[in-house]
């Protein structure tokens, strides 16, 4: 019982996994933002590599 009530008391490794936490969320949302700009890239080259086929 006193090692359970010990590690209860340990904050260090909350701090840890809170800022694990953190990072993990801005990496999906770094993802989901570069996903959606990839998208309008592929179109806009695309759209120019259609333009410059006309010529």
């Amino acid at each position: 019982m006193k090692i359970f009530r010990k590690l209860l008391k340990n904050n260090k490794g909350a701090t840890a996994i809170e800022y694990g936490l953190i990072a993990a969320l801005i990496a999906v949302a770094a993802i989901a933002a570069m996903q959606s700009v990839g998208g309008s890239v592929v179109n806009t080259f695309n759209n120019v590599n259609n333009g410059l086929a006309k010529k």
